[in-house]
């Protein structure tokens, strides 16, 4: 087994943690009282763990029924807790915490996992340090709906969709944009964001839009998509859809597209040396808008 986390600093050890859920029974990734939410029981069982509280820290803050295969978070822990990590008997060649990721496995409940823990390198911020984050979301237009195995996470769409219309209409969103027109607006929080990828790929039935960029406000993917559903029904077309960028708030003329399609599949990071400098630039650039980013 590798060498216990050392103390990085102020008595406590940062560690990365790779989480993928099910969000269909949950009111999101953010704690809220009296809400079931992805980091309420992740923190809770980690409080458990440790037994001193502790708070997880997420690349994005997905909206409820959102789900995630590759959230990203932090999570702090008091130096002097950390051998609380580790088992009496340590398995040969095991990962650090792998005994850690199995006693969660065993905690958590089914629609929740952290796939894998390991030590944050230095200038490590879940949020702060990412480059991009990347989501996907999945659409059935089968007449019977969608396959039962996929229910949970595909949204059945009754009517056809024009995908080359969508796919016309997704270029003329891409770029450094103010996005207000797609974001529920929050007082003091920018809208501007840089869109590098919105993509529409059908297979049959189904169809998939694919969403990247440096990060995201809130309700901002699920509106995207809204938009181009209603391109892809000849509802509203190409130009339309680059007029909306001109907004200053949320348009009424669209419908946010149902959470249950929508999926966080990645985010991605630069290299351990640059993680600092990378940390400190996004705070600098999101210092009008005190939240974290959300999407949904």
């Amino acid at each position: 087994m590798n060498m216990p986390a050392t103390d990085t600093g102020g008595g406590h050890v940062r560690l990365r943690l790779d989480i993928a859920y099910d969000g269909t029974d949950f009111a999101g990734w953010a704690t809220q009282a009296g809400h079931r939410t992805v980091a309420g029981v992740v923190d809770d069982a980690l409080t458990t763990i440790f037994r001193t509280p502790v708070v997880t820290r997420a690349a994005g803050r997905t909206d409820s029924g959102v789900h995630a295969t590759g959230q990203v978070a932090h999570v702090d822990v008091p130096a002097g807790a950390l051998h609380h990590a580790y088992p009496r008997t340590p398995r040969p060649a095991e990962p650090e915490f792998g005994p850690l990721v199995r006693r969660l496995g065993r905690m958590l409940t089914e629609d929740v996992r952290v796939r894998g823990i390991t030590r944050a390198p230095e200038g490590f911020d879940a949020r702060f340090s990412a480059l991009r984050r990347h989501y996907v979301y999945r659409l059935s237009t089968a007449p019977y709906g969608v396959e039962p195995a996929q229910a949970r996470f595909v949204t059945a769409w009754p009517r056809p969709l024009d995908v080359g219309a969508m796919t016309a209409a997704a270029q003329t969103l891409l770029g450094l944009r103010d996005f207000a027109a797609f974001c529920r607006h929050r007082e003091g929080a920018t809208t501007i964001r840089e869109l590098q990828r919105l993509d529409c790929v059908r297979d049959g039935h189904r169809i998939e839009v694919l969403v990247s960029a440096d990060a995201f406000c809130w309700n901002m993917v699920r509106s995207l998509v809204g938009a181009l559903l209603a391109v892809g029904e000849h509802r509203r077309d190409a130009a339309w859809c680059a007029a909306l960028l001109k907004s200053t708030r949320r348009s009424s003329d669209f419908a946010a597209a149902p959470a249950r399609g929508l999926t966080l599949v990645g985010v991605d990071y630069p290299p351990d040396d640059e993680l600092l400098a990378r940390n400190l630039v996004t705070r600098d650039l999101r210092t009008a808008d005190p939240k974290a980013p959300d999407a949904g």
